[in-house]
């Protein structure tokens, strides 16, 4: 029989090696070697657990975790050797403890399995993600918050359908992306908790005859709770899913806030200008600035839903428990969530140094039509019925379209013609600062309505 094993940890069974190729093309280590922190953590707590459980001596378990922390230090250095034939991030870290300690490191496998390992290695790993996700989320809505305060008072026109709608504030505006990221880290929070659940002790797919403590080890890496099934505990990636959900429709409002401030940015807008160092420049125009983050965020969202479907389809076939097929979750969940945390990272970088251009919006804001709500809210007050308003002011506007006059830029007598009801005080409510200010309650667009949010805002954050 051959002894030419390209893996110990398991070679006993076969006659001949794998080939190269397909050692080659099952390895993981290439990308699975960023859990080697988690890894270890792991270890170190299983070999806690079954020094308490009296399956290690405490020597043992001194000298495995010892060696552990030495290994942790070579990767960190970039001394240590990754080998493509030990597989992945597991085997590597094993081999290389067994080389420094023999047999002894031997012992750090008893009672799991790698199934139970790397299911616990992810979830370690993607707890860790969230909570840095989750500070990037705060760190952007402090810049919303500091920009939306400043303008709380700067009006440009809301749209729906692209289309001048209403008038609105800036900082009424900003606040609407606040509301989004609130509940995309409401979202991630949530996934956090159904990711911070134990795998380890389930083994290969049904547990241990060792007399292991899963409590032990559940409270020393800070899970909040413990699997109830081994055959689960090992397979599923539903965790991995759910945060390629969340990070999915967190990039969407990112992409919707990258679509606005390129447009935003563009001459037919000029709403606002962008740092030049979120910026680049053409090669062959020279007055050309391009928002190419923003833009850069808006492409990157198509990997993260990428991620997502890819996750679906490669649980949505699988027997229990364990399959191979589940080597293919880590690259398309660390590629999500690095998206996601860098493209906050840029956004929480950038948002604060925006610099609207107030009179640009203002202007937008005369054009349009837009207090012509207004007019037929006027009307009501005066007694007529909605409907009838809405065709009088109907009326109006077509006039305004004819003449090329705004509303407000009509005089009383024009306007009469369409209701004997229009007073002189209907200029007070035509005016753009008469608009907002009207929209006075929770959630409405009136400056100090915003100011309100704000601090609102505020003290959510100061809540986390």
């Amino acid at each position: 029989m051959s002894t030419d094993k390209t893996n110990q940890s398991w070679g006993g069974r076969f006659s001949e090696p794998v080939d190269a190729f397909v050692a080659r093309f099952t390895a993981s280590v290439e990308f699975d070697k960023r859990l080697y922190r988690h890894d270890i953590m792991g270890s170190i707590a299983h070999a806690t657990m079954l020094a308490k459980a009296g399956v290690l001596s405490d020597a043992e378990r001194d000298e495995i975790i010892a060696n552990l922390q030495a290994i942790q230090a070579e990767i960190e250095a970039g001394t240590f050797d990754w080998r493509v034939d030990l597989e992945d991030v597991h085997m590597n870290i094993e081999a290389r403890l067994t080389d420094r300690i023999g047999v002894t490191g031997k012992k750090l496998h008893t009672g799991r399995s790698r199934n139970d390992q790397v299911a616990t290695d992810i979830r370690l790993w993607l707890r860790d993600e969230i909570d840095t996700i989750l500070g990037e989320i705060t760190r952007l809505q402090q810049g919303l918050l500091g920009l939306a305060e400043t303008e709380a008072d700067t009006i440009m026109p809301g749209f729906t359908h692209l289309q001048t709608a209403q008038p609105v504030t800036f900082g009424h505006h900003l606040m609407a992306w606040f509301e989004m990221l609130s509940r995309d880290y409401e979202r991630l929070v949530d996934c956090r908790k159904r990711t911070n659940r134990m795998p380890l002790g389930s083994a290969a797919l049904a547990g241990t005859t060792y007399p292991i403590q899963r409590e032990i080890t559940c409270e020393l890496l800070g899970f909040e709770a413990i699997s109830g099934n081994s055959l689960d505990g090992v397979s599923d990636r539903d965790f991995a899913i759910e945060f390629c959900a969340a990070a999915s429709v967190a990039m969407m409002h990112l992409s919707r806030f990258s679509e606005e401030l390129v447009l935003w940015t563009s001459a037919q807008f000029q709403f606002i200008d962008l740092p030049d160092r979120f910026c680049t420049g053409s090669s062959i125009m020279p007055q050309k600035k391009n928002p190419d983050v923003p833009e850069l965020v808006r492409g990157k969202t198509g990997r993260v839903f990428g991620a997502l479907t890819g996750l679906l389809t490669l649980m949505k076939g699988q027997p229990l428990a364990y399959n191979k097929d589940n080597q293919e979750d880590k690259e398309p969940l660390f590629d999500a969530a690095d998206t996601l945390r860098d493209s906050l990272r840029a956004f929480a970088d950038m948002v604060p140094a925006i610099k609207p251009k107030r009179e640009f919006m203002r202007e937008a804001a005369l054009r349009g039509f837009s207090t012509a709500t207004d007019l037929a809210d006027y009307l009501v007050r005066k007694g007529l019925p909605f409907r009838d308003c809405h065709e009088i002011v109907g009326h109006a506007v077509k006039y305004g379209v004819d003449t090329g006059k705004d509303l407000a830029e009509m005089s009383l007598e024009e306007l009469r013609q369409f209701s004997a009801q229009i007073d002189d005080d209907v200029f007070a409510v035509l005016t753009l600062e008469g608009s907002v200010n009207a929209r006075d309650h929770i959630g409405g667009t009136a400056p100090n309505q915003v100011r309100a949010s704000v601090a609102r805002g505020h003290e959510l954050l100061a809540s986390r």
